[in-house]
């Protein structure tokens, strides 16, 4: 079987990733790399995780959320479909199972807010552990008069956290945020769709989502 930490192992997955974020830091984009990507990865497993799947589900979703933007090195436009595309053919040529490239594919070309739908549990915890990773480090730019709502929205952050209440009905992202840089309703505004695909993605796993920021809920 094809592990997470084998797909990390693979020169031509690593560079893929490296040239993708050279890409979209041309572009002023926020941090798509190693850290972001294992992020992800680490999210997805937890959730996967908390919730009971089978291990193998939690290996796939790690390697989902690891290949999840190499299509980032095409074109920032439709890069989850050009993403799943390349994992295809990775995997594929590593001679994985094909109902597992398959899952893996899917879940890939179904992360991205424009498009994306959480087809399977794996793309549910893909998109959730995507679209909740806002954090400080993210924001390349060092000139705060230059940001944009991106850059303040991710450089407001102070504390972000993903959890799964006991009872597993709830899965909350709670932001703590500093004002002076973002106001609550900017990160609503700027993010509302990434949350409204949360709150599906949520669903298909059987969750309510719930967005927290400074105490106040909004979602």
């Amino acid at each position: 079987m094809i592990t997470y930490d084998d797909i990390r192992r693979l020169p031509v997955v690593n560079t893929y990733i490296r040239k993708a974020d050279e890409s979209l830091t041309a572009l002023g984009y926020t941090e798509h790399s190693f850290a972001h990507v294992s992020m992800v990865a680490e999210t997805a497993k937890y959730i996967l995780e908390t919730l009971g799947y089978p291990e193998r589900d939690l290996e796939l979703a790690q390697i989902a959320a690891y290949l999840h933007d190499i299509g980032n090195l095409v074109n920032r436009s439709e890069h989850s479909q050009s993403g799943a595309i390349m994992a295809f053919r990775i995997l594929s040529e590593l001679g994985m199972d094909a109902e597992e490239v398959a899952t893996i594919a899917t879940a890939i070309g179904n992360h991205d807010e424009g498009t994306g739908i959480p087809v399977n549990p794996i793309a549910a915890a893909l998109i959730i552990a995507d679209k909740t990773d806002v954090r400080r480090s993210r924001v390349r730019n060092n000139d705060e008069t230059k940001f944009d709502i991106h850059d303040r929205v991710n450089y407001s952050v102070r504390e972000s956290l993903v959890k799964i209440n006991q009872e597993k009905t709830i899965i909350k992202l709670k932001l703590s945020i500093d004002t002076r840089y973002c106001s609550v309703m900017d990160y609503f505004e700027i993010f509302l769709s990434r949350m409204i695909l949360c709150r599906k993605a949520a669903e298909k796993l059987g969750l309510q989502f719930k967005l927290i920021i400074n105490e106040q809920q909004l979602i």
